[in-house]
């Protein structure tokens, strides 16, 4: 099932987009495997700058395919093991330094909220829906659902979608912080998001998201040194040099006119 996840390249930019919209691009066995292999394969190329993330369908993600798993006859530690799979690729993308964005055009439930915000700046649609409903099956959540969602929302909020069968529209999403822009067209928005990075600073931009991302899991100072290291590196780089030479030569010329 190669093509449940279609991956192509455009430039420095790689494209993974779910392509099991009859199932909601729910994620089963095979399509887990795909996610856990593409996102070791994208995150050690170097010449990838950027990451999108898209669906094709009326949703974005339908989270683990339970239909899958009913009728296969697989048993927990079958489940298990493929979250252990999916779960692999989901930390990969999100400890990597290349910065992440994802379009969202419909429902996300379940686990698709995870594999949403294995994305550092999600777009969605107007027309969004977001919506936990584990424990409507008698599920617990999985794909990183109980760590990225309250890093998101808040504790509160996501106690708030996980305990109650409640659905969040893209407005609210929005105000909770949920996702980070609404637009009518989010693939369009998310493209233009990823050319911002590859036009720029596009090794600033991942190691900044690393750094946030690697944050909640250490200690203060050891952020601090992690700052510390990676400033000192990125001032070392040919790119930084010719920025920050650009940025303190137009300083001194702004000051020399207020002065004059």
């Amino acid at each position: 099932m190669t093509d449940s996840i279609l991956y192509a390249r455009d430039g420095a930019l790689a494209r993974l987009t779910f392509n099991r919209p009859a199932s909601l691009n729910a994620m089963g066995f095979e399509m887990g495997q795909r996610w856990r292999d593409l996102a070791h394969e994208i995150t050690g190329d170097d010449s990838i700058g950027a990451i999108l993330i898209d669906a094709v369908g009326p949703a974005f993600c339908a989270g683990g395919d339970v239909v899958e798993m009913s009728t296969s006859g697989a048993a927990g530690a079958e489940v298990t093991a493929m979250a252990r799979v999916i779960h692999d690729g989901i930390r990969t993308l999100v400890s990597s330094d290349k910065p992440i964005v994802a379009a969202v055009q419909g429902a996300v439930a379940g686990g698709g909220l995870g594999l949403m915000l294995t994305a550092d700046y999600i777009v969605a649609s107007p027309r969004a829906k977001f919506v936990s409903r584990y424990a409507n099956i008698g599920l617990s959540p999985d794909l990183g659902v109980s760590t990225l969602l309250p890093a998101a929302v808040g504790q509160t909020r996501a106690l708030r979608l996980l305990l109650q069968d409640e659905t969040i529209d893209a407005a609210t999403a929005l105000d909770w912080g949920l996702v980070a822009e609404v637009a009518d067209d989010p693939g369009a928005r998310a493209n233009e998001v990823a050319a911002f990075w590859l036009q720029n600073a596009t090794a600033a931009f991942g190691t900044a998201k690393r750094l946030i991302r690697a944050g909640a899991d250490r200690s203060f100072a050891e952020n601090l040194d992690d700052e510390a290291a990676s400033i000192g590196a990125r001032f070392d780089t040919p790119e930084s040099a010719v920025r920050v030479a650009a940025f303190a030569a137009a300083s001194t010329k702004n000051a020399r006119k207020e002065n004059a």
